[in-house]
Parts: C-alpha cells; sequence; structure tokens
C-alpha cells in the first residue's frame, strides 16, 4: 500500500510537491471543476479553509476533467479562474483523472483506504445521474466532481463524503472539527 505522503503530485504551476508537506494537518482532497453545477462549493471550501486553517486544517484541490468535460481549462486557466470568481488561497494542484484507467495514484490510495462516500441523505446527485446512465462503473469509484476525502494528521484516509455534501454540511463540518480536535 502506498503512503498518501509519498505519492509524487505537481502544483498547478507545475512545481513538484507531495502531500509531506502537509504532514501533521488534517487535509481535506477534493476533485474540483469549473463548469459544474457544484462550482459554486469553491466558496464554502475556501470558507472552511478561512476558518479551520489555524487549527491545522488544508483543503487540497484537484481538478479533474473526468465528468461531463467539465473543467476544460488548461492549469493556468483554472488558477485565474477560481482566484478571480471565489478568491481561493487553497493549495491546488494540476489537473489529474480521478478514474479510469489514466487514474492518479493518489485517487487510487484515496479510494482504496475509503472505497464509500457517505451520502447526503436529502440528496439527488446520485438518481439524477443514473437518470442519465451516467452511474459509476464500480460503487468504488468517484461520483462526480467535488467528492471530498478526509485525512487524518497520520496520513490516514478517515471519512469520504459525495459530491452534493456541501462544505457547509453539519456532517462534514462535524468530522473536521473531530479530527481537528485531535490536535
Amino acid at each position: 500500500m502506498a503512503q498518501l505522503q509519498d505519492i509524487p503530485l505537481r502544483r498547478i504551476d507545475g512545481s513538484p510537491a507531495t502531500l509531506k508537506e502537509f504532514a501533521g494537518s488534517v487535509l481535506l482532497i477534493v476533485n474540483v471543476a469549473s463548469k459544474c453545477g457544484l462550482t459554486p462549493q469553491y466558496e464554502g471550501l475556501e470558507a472552511l479553509y478561512g476558518k479551520y486553517r489555524a487549527q491545522g486544517l488544508v483543503v487540497l484541490g484537484f481538478p479533474a476533467n473526468d465528468f461531463g468535460a467539465q473543467e476544460p481549462g488548461s492549469n493556468q486557466e483554472i488558477v485565474e479562474f477560481c482566484q478571480a470568481r471565489f478568491g481561493v488561497d487553497f493549495p491546488m494542484f494540476e489537473k489529474i483523472a480521478v478514474k479510469g484507467d489514466a487514474q492518479h495514484p493518489l485517487y487510487r490510495e484515496l479510494i482504496s483506504q475509503k472505497p464509500v462516500a457517505r451520502a447526503n441523505a436529502s440528496g439527488t446527485l446520485s438518481a439524477k445521474l443514473a437518470e442519465h446512465g451516467m452511474s459509476p462503473k464500480h460503487p468504488s469509484d468517484v461520483l462526480w466532481n467535488f467528492e471530498k476525502f478526509l485525512v487524518d494528521r497520520q496520513g490516514q484516509v478517515v471519512d469520504r463524503f459525495a459530491p452534493d455534501v456541501t462544505p457547509e454540511q453539519p456532517e462534514l463540518v462535524h468530522a473536521i472539527e473531530a479530527e481537528l480536535s485531535k490536535g
């Protein structure tokens, strides 16, 4: 099993990175997209980052074009969009694949540690995707843009939230606060 912290990544500016630089932090890893109905979640993710950053939360954005081609832009276009539209200050990484044959090793490991996302009890996203024949091939696949993986300070995935669990929803906020309180 790969260690999350050791998987080679690239920041959105192309510079090499790993999750080691965030050692000791609680991480919220999110696959993001600029042209998705869920794109306004950037605002909530930035608010979470702003509110809990001093306590050790780091939100990490991973643009992906795997769902409905909703992230067609270049890395530079994504940066410009996120900063201009939502004032995104949390770390962003280069565009990757979160499913399929080209799936990035980071997402392979995240999913292996937490194969099932916590659904939004009142959400309809899964049903809407099914209506359009867009359900995931495997139950462990990332459902859509803005799925969230919560990683504890030791680098283990402790929770996973469906894309329609918004950054403001109590189940996500409580899970983050619980991990931060473990100091």
